[in-house]
């Protein structure tokens, strides 16, 4: 499968000097335009199998770049298992979440929505991780205790443990005055790179839907790296060729 991030834009500078002639110099005509942006990345615009963001390694985490790799404790069939982020490089996608708090108001719908639709996931070879800071007692007791009083019953994927607070700060998602994670959602690669990220303030929740949505179209052009997906797109519909002409073909059809 090939990788949306496969190649990085070459960033050079280049002093042109006053040419006798008014033809550019072949050599003139091979430099490739600096790209600059506050976040240090560079848009790869080489060929149109290249049309991915591949940020810088100091900018983690940032979309384009290596997701942090962790191991921590987790809960999952109500048992304590470990969980090692990279163990899922080259097996499969990773959709991880963070929420604030066990037995709270808006986390449980998240989760249980989440559970509900785990084997759509599966489907796509994709596995789902929450994560909050709480320990894995709580997250034990937050699991034997059924939905219609506040719980969450059993669950299809790993409560994930940040008693240390260490992969929330990692993922950019952590309140330090207040010790909890924002609501981040990250979509992570075959290949272990952040390629999707969502981040709400603690009292909004999260579609699953649009977090299906956005998975599917990303496996859509690591599939066809000559293509990209317009606004809204849903799997079957037409997508669309990131070229000035060819791109005509779709906006004549709308």
């Amino acid at each position: 499968m090939a990788s949306v991030a496969s190649s990085t834009a070459l960033i050079s500078s280049t002093r042109v000097s006053p040419a006798k002639s008014s033809l550019p110099s072949p050599s003139s005509l091979s430099f490739l335009r600096t790209i600059s942006s506050p976040l240090r990345s560079s848009l790869s615009f080489c060929s149109r199998r290249s049309f991915a963001v591949k940020a810088q390694a100091d900018d983690l985490p940032l979309v384009g770049n290596k997701a942090p790799d962790f191991e921590a404790e987790a809960v999952f069939d109500q048992e304590f298992i470990k969980v090692k982020l990279s163990e899922y490089i080259g097996k499969k996608y990773v959709i991880l979440f963070f929420y604030p708090l066990d037995f709270t108001f808006v986390c449980p719908t998240e989760i249980t929505a989440f559970s509900d639709r785990y084997a759509e996931f599966e489907k796509l070879n994709t596995e789902v991780l929450g994560v909050s800071v709480d320990s894995v007692f709580s997250h034990l007791a937050w699991v034997q205790t059924d939905r219609q009083s506040g719980g969450l019953g059993d669950l299809n994927y790993p409560l994930v443990s940040d008693v240390t607070k260490s992969i929330s700060k990692s993922f950019g998602v952590l309140i330090h005055d207040q010790g909890i994670a924002l609501r981040g959602l990250f979509i992570i690669d075959k290949e272990g790179v952040i390629q999707h990220s969502t981040i709400n303030n603690l009292g909004i929740g999260r579609s699953v839907d649009e977090t299906m949505r956005t998975l599917q179209a990303l496996q859509y052009i690591q599939e066809n790296p000559d293509e990209v997906c317009p606004a809204g797109w849903q799997p079957g519909e037409k997508s669309m060729k990131p070229d000035p002409k060819l791109s005509k073909e779709y906006f004549s059809a709308i």
